[in-house]
């Protein structure tokens, strides 16, 4: 018989929080699937859009998955997973976050249906992981191949990422853009293709329409020249870029200089100004017309490049600096003294424009240009950032489509097609693992459930009739979420890179294995001070020294 008079044994700090078992797991899943279903509604063409309004007021409407869930500030743990999934999505393709989000979210709730009927954890971690295998080659199998040729494709690609979203209204001229854009900076390595998506800048300036966006084969920035007096555009510029201050070096010490006759004041002042003539002289020695420094521009060294005619501008950002140099093909130089003809960069036309209320710098017609800027304009400050996020997941889409070289059409069709396989593959097996097989088959349906549901259509009967016509082999039938009935989405245009499918249902599956697999949740209380003033220890319950 226990004894009464036993004092408690504290293992963990007196306001811990704990939770197992069954309990852990529903609280895990039932955060999982709160985040889900927030963004669920935004998903597909008729998927709606987020108002988030922070502390300070700040707005921010969109229906981007990975921007609802970081301006959301989660804190749940399990909730915090399920963000990961969508930065990931982000990070490897740059679109699909709500899906993948979506699926992990469904992925649990179907589990949480076979914890109920006392199937183990580990049985359904198992089933998961088979399933997610499975599926990875069954959409490697139906995929399409696609290469840099297929203007049509890419552009139906772009079409599809930009459909639902702020820019629809667009997204012909903006997806004939990102087509452009993504095809001038492909550098290839043998087969192996190589692009990277930070040598297209996106550079917003409110003012105009949307159809007034545009592509420039060079860069932009948000800088003007220096001096008024210095040319407003430049033919045929040699650029120089620069990234040491053009002015004179102050000591690093402190050092006081004495001067006693008004004349040496003179001659120290003309000493500074020939130390800066020098410099200049030797921008003008290399044939620079142009100039672009990451640093400061003294006064007087601006108005010596005013009067040789050489445009400039100064405190350009780093990032821009190494943008011109993949644009003109020019080098970044440290010290003057290094600076020769053969370091400078080419472009057609360097000119200040005036963009609104606002002078801007374009860098045009660049030959071999490996940086190309898009100019996104729109109405106002919310309608453009949509804009861009629209053009980021559009640049996405056909820098992995043509980085993976496989794509598939969208509407729903691969995910009613791996979920046929799916259940194929879940008659072949014994066991438990078989229910946890078929219930990712049914999990993978979620997305063309809720397109339907997102569009105003019962969800059962557009679901039956997808079904019917995957059975009679038509792998690319999907939802015409504007019309109701079923479409070959190929035909139509509807097109998606493979790897938007391949990265959501693996990053989905993991994440789901992962919170299924936990039955305990521990949180620790806030840690209190040790040794308050008045003597004693923080944390110890009385009695308890």
């Amino acid at each position: 018989m226990a004894n009464k008079d036993v004092q408690p044994i504290f293992i963990l700090p007196e306001d811990s929080k704990r939770s197992s078992g069954r309990d852990a797991q529903r609280n895990n899943i039932m955060a999982a699937k709160i985040v889900a279903e927030t963004v669920r509604t935004t998903l597909g063409p008729k998927g709606m859009d987020k108002m988030l309004v922070d502390s300070m007021g700040d707005i921010v409407v969109t229906n981007d998955g990975v921007t609802i869930l970081n301006e959301m500030g989660i804190e749940h743990p399990a909730a915090k997973m399920i963000v990961e999934i969508a930065k990931t999505q982000e990070d490897e393709v740059g679109d699909g976050t709500t899906t993948a989000v979506v699926l992990a979210g469904e992925l649990l709730k179907r589990a949480e249906d076979l914890l109920e009927q006392e199937i183990h954890p580990t049985v359904l971690a198992k089933g998961y992981r088979l399933a997610a295998e499975k599926s990875q080659e069954i959409l490697n199998k139906i995929s399409e191949n696609v290469e840099k040729k297929d203007l049509n494709i890419l552009k139906n690609i772009a079409i599809t990422a930009m459909t639902g979203k702020g820019a629809e209204a667009s997204k012909e001229k903006l997806s004939e853009i990102v087509v452009k854009a993504v095809t001038k900076v492909i550098e290839e390595e043998g087969k192996k293709i190589i692009i990277d998506s930070g040598n297209i800048k996106l550079e917003k300036k409110v003012g105009a329409s949307v159809e007034d966006t545009e592509l420039i084969e060079g860069v932009v920035i948000d800088k003007e020249r220096v001096h008024s007096a210095m040319p407003k555009y430049i033919k045929d510029a040699k650029i120089a870029l620069i990234d040491s201050a053009i002015e004179i070096k102050n000591t690093e010490t402190d050092a006081k200089i004495s001067i006693t006759d008004p004349e040496k004041m003179q001659a120290f002042l003309d000493m500074e100004e020939n130390m800066l003539k020098k410099m200049i002289d030797k921008i003008e020695k290399s044939k620079a017309n142009v100039v672009f420094c990451q640093k400061g521009i003294d006064d007087v060294a601006q108005h010596f490049l005013a009067k040789k005619g050489i445009f400039a501008a100064r405190r350009v950002k780093k990032s821009d600096m190494d943008q011109l140099a993949r644009a003109t093909g020019a080098s970044i130089i440290t010290n003057l003294d290094d600076l020769s003809e053969n370091d400078l960069g080419k472009s057609g036309l360097v000119e200040e424009v005036k963009v609104g209320d606002e002078s801007m710098t374009y860098i045009k017609d660049c030959k071999e240009a490996k940086s190309v800027t898009i100019l996104i304009r729109g109405g106002t400050e919310h309608v453009i950032d949509e804009v861009k996020r629209a053009m980021e997941d559009a640049i996405g889409d056909v820098i992995a489509s043509l980085r993976y070289g496989k794509i598939v059409a969208g509407a729903g069709a691969p995910e009613m097609e791996l979920a046929k396989g799916l259940r194929s593959f879940a008659n072949s097996l014994s066991g438990r693992e078989q229910l946890a097989v078929n219930s990712f088959a049914d999990s993978i349906e979620v997305i063309p459930r809720t397109l339907a549901e997102n569009a105003g259509l019962d969800p059962i009967d557009v679901l039956t009739a997808l079904k019917s016509e995957h059975d009679k082999g038509n792998k690319w039938y999907g939802i015409n979420v504007f019309t109701g009935k079923t479409i070959d989405a190929w035909k139509e245009g509807v097109i998606e890179p493979l790897k938007i499918k391949t990265q959501a249902v693996s990053s989905a599956s993991e994440v789901a294995v992962m919170i299924l697999r936990i039955d305990d949740v521990i949180s620790s209380g806030r840690q209190k001070p040790q040794g308050p003033p008045g003597g004693g220890y923080g944390g110890m319950p009385p009695g308890m020294m």
